[in-house]
């Protein structure tokens, strides 16, 4: 639009300036807010992608990280491999994160020629070397290790001790240092006179099996809670042909009754393991210090 500006010199015709930023006309209004909110539309779609990069690279822990795994499960698959087995009891979050990852868990695993073993019932899991359905060697992490016969004289003992308490309504087993030892005095050779040797020997063993998870610490350093881990690592069978070995080699009385071999062989554990057999070894083939 334009006015009209007069004085005493005349008159001059300008054109009026208009002080709304988006202009008096309603149209060319609607049209800057229009394009004002398409604008912030494509704003808020281009930080949504940045989100979804955001998510994609944050795996990653250190530089050069081309790990797929999320940092929970990393160390879930971390202490399974450096402990010789995991629990509800002793590893809480690593063992909530297993049950909720098995598979995924079982297959990193299984990339490194390791099974997984999951008993529920104990609630205890823990790894074991694979075997190739060809019969032929599998590349292995694990170590062999030679066990001294006290440590197996005390694992026999432990696995009945255990089994016998828990069928009586005992949540926890404990067992003192010296009822350990005493055990191993009563299963040595008439012809090994040197005593002295013998209770070294076991104390060793004590300590092995306390280094291995199968005997926990308490408070009282002569006394440990037995773990349930050894109901799964010796099942009957193996408990059976043992005694039998102990009894040729020894010539000493029998550890395990028929009673409760009967009790054992009607028992059908809560387990996700295809097998128990050589499980035992399991636990014990890798030379490490649980921290």
């Amino acid at each position: 639009m334009t006015e009209t500006l007069t004085n005493d010199e005349g008159s001059l015709t300008v054109d009026s300036v208009g002080t709304d930023p988006i202009g008096t006309d309603p149209i060319d209004g609607l049209e800057v807010l229009e394009s004002h909110d398409v604008d912030t539309f494509d704003v808020e779609e281009a930080a949504n992608f940045e989100d979804d990069d955001a998510d994609q690279t944050s795996l990653a822990m250190f530089e050069g990280d081309t790990g797929t795994l999320y940092p929970e499960q990393r160390r879930c698959l971390h202490a399974l491999l450096k402990h010789r087995y995991i629990s509800a009891e002793r590893h809480p979050e690593h063992w909530a994160v297993l049950l909720a990852n098995h598979d995924v868990i079982k297959s990193h695993l299984n990339n490194l020629f390791l099974e997984l073993h999951v008993d529920r019932g104990f609630q205890v899991a823990f790894k074991r070397q694979a075997s190739a359905e060809t019969g032929d060697p599998l590349p292995s992490l694990l170590r062999d290790i030679a066990h001294a016969k006290e440590e197996t004289i005390m694992l026999m003992s432990l696995r009945q001790k255990f089994f016998a308490q828990r069928q009586e309504g005992d949540d926890v087993v404990f067992v003192d240092r010296q009822v350990l030892v005493d055990e191993v005095a009563e299963q040595r050779p008439e012809h090994s006179t040197d005593r002295a040797v013998g209770h070294k020997r076991a104390v060793k063993a004590i300590e092995a099996l306390a280094s291995a998870g199968v005997l926990l610490k308490t408070a009282d350093p002569d006394r440990f809670r037995i773990s349930p881990i050894i109901e799964v690592l010796m099942p009957i069978e193996r408990l059976l042909v043992l005694t039998t070995w102990l009894m040729t080699q020894n010539g000493t009385g029998v550890l395990v009754s028929e009673d409760t071999a009967a009790t054992h062989a009607d028992d059908d554990p809560d387990s996700d393991t295809d097998s128990t057999d050589g499980t035992l070894d399991a636990l014990f083939d890798i030379e490490e210090e649980d921290a």
